[in-house]
């Protein structure tokens, strides 16, 4: 038997250790690859910063775009230009997201989730500052896009980079962290719109402030260590190159609509979409609508209605992993979907901005509508190999973003055909929830089966 060999990729040890058996043992046995518990610590640190950015961005919409878009269209402007310019920008976001979250979460899986995570980050904090130079709606609506990218690409490599270096026990509570990093953003921006007022004279500074967290961007690129599962599969595809096994590799793409996972894929889009339309397509026009009512009287009456939401929000998120723990995973789903249903549902139907029960019944509304994204951490990758994790959980996650998209698309229109009737659009787009109680039964019960740690192996191919 020969001594094991020990090599540095990135910042992670990496032992390969080498002994005589028979070819076409699994050679995945004789790899181990550690991380330090600061290590594992500081990779925790930069993700939920990432997923902060991208809570930073994506409660900046609802803040700024009324605001903006007065500013430009000036004594032309309507609540159904508003209200349909407020819905581009969104969907914007949202289909930047989409394809963000499928192209830079497969990429991911090619060259590292730490480096992608960093090209994410730098994506939403650069072009995020860019828009508050925009001279047009149109430049402004093309930054969002860009921003979208990133708040996409975001996810996928962050969550899979976090589960996979905080396996077991610990990974209920990662992914309960994870789940409440961007609605913590969202409620760090309400906060500064609570405090500094955004109009269409004062709505660039906000803008230009999201740029600052670009530097956890750069260390996320350069200095972050590197899962060491994917490290693990890389080290066994170079030894791969010395004729000791061969194993045939397919885009993470094509393995995630394969046969084997075909179904898995098309069950995780649907868990991943019904939280995801349901939030931006439903849920999101309180803001707006708050702003509309509140108007110029009280311009800071939308920035308390989003801190309300987010500080509810953020309790759901983080629960959310908890309640999967202890009901089970398609339990835990069903409730969240029925809790949704009627609690955002009850808003749009019996209250109105500046009514007593508003800001208390929209707090519930964050806590319940948001349980989801503790659920989805812990249990999207799950679903997936690891070979495909980051690409799976990318897929699953932000197609969801695309068909909320064409919700915010679609709310716009019934706002304009319905004469600005917030209410009656968020009613209407709310229903979506109900789907969750039913889509939930066509997914594989995770909850007793030790599958994650499985996944981690990746299984060659036979040729």
């Amino acid at each position: 038997m020969t001594s094991p060999a020990i090599a540095t990729v990135g910042n992670s040890a990496v032992v390969i250790a080498s002994n005589d058996s028979a070819e076409g043992s699994p050679l995945s046995d004789n790899v181990t690859i550690t991380l330090s518990r600061n290590q594992k610590l500081v990779i925790l640190f930069v993700a939920f910063s990432g997923l902060l950015c991208a809570g930073n961005q994506l409660g900046l919409n609802p803040i700024f775009s009324l605001s903006a878009i007065q500013h430009f269209f000036g004594s032309s402007y309507s609540h159904g230009i508003g209200g349909q310019w407020a819905s581009y920008f969104t969907a914007a976001t949202m289909f930047g997201a989409a394809i963000g979250g499928i192209i830079l979460g497969s990429l991911g899986d090619v060259f590292g989730r730490s480096k992608m995570l960093g090209v994410c980050i730098l994506l939403c904090t650069l072009f995020g500052s860019l828009g508050a130079i925009a001279k047009s709606p149109t430049q402004l609506l093309i930054t969002r896009f860009i921003v979208g990218l990133g708040i996409g690409g975001v996810w996928p490599n962050g969550v899979a980079l976090v589960s996979e270096c905080w396996t077991g026990i610990s990974r209920a509570t990662t992914s309960a962290i994870m789940g409440t990093a961007i609605n913590f953003g969202i409620f760090i921006i309400s906060q500064l719109g609570g405090r500094i007022d955004v109009t269409s004279q004062s709505w660039r500074w906000i803008l230009g402030w999201s740029g600052l967290p670009a530097v956890i961007g750069i260390y996320a690129l350069f200095l972050l260590a590197e899962s060491p599962a994917w490290l693990r599969a890389q080290t066994i595809h170079a030894s791969n190159a010395d004729g000791k096994r061969k194993m045939v590799s397919r885009s993470p793409l094509v393995e995630l609509f394969s046969p084997q996972l075909l179904r898995t894929t098309i069950v995780g889009i649907a868990l991943g979409t019904i939280p995801l339309v349901g939030a931006w397509a439903a849920g999101k026009w309180i803001i707006p609508w708050a702003d509309k009512v509140g108007g110029q009287a009280d311009p800071g009456y939308k920035a308390t209605v989003q801190a309300y939401w987010s500080v509810g929000a953020i309790m759901g998120s983080f629960l959310g992993a908890y309640l999967a723990v202890s009901l089970g995973r398609r339990k835990a789903y069903f409730l969240i979907s029925l809790l949704s249903l009627a609690v955002t549902g009850s808003i749009f139907l019996w209250l109105r901005p500046f009514h007593p029960l508003f800001l208390k019944v929209v707090f519930v509304q964050g806590i319940v509508s948001t349980l989801y994204f503790g659920w989805l951490p812990l249990c999207l990758p799950e679903m997936f190999p690891m070979q495909v994790r980051a690409a799976g959980t990318g897929i699953a996650y932000n197609t969801g973003r695309f068909a909320a998209g064409i919700g915010i698309l679609a709310g716009g229109v019934l706002l304009s055909w319905s004469n600005g009737d917030y209410a009656k659009v968020g009613l209407t787009l709310s229903m979506v929830y109900a789907l969750g109680m039913i889509v939930i039964f066509f997914a594989s019960d995770t909850t007793t089966r030790n599958s994650f740690q499985r996944a981690n192996s990746p299984a060659p191919t036979p040729e």
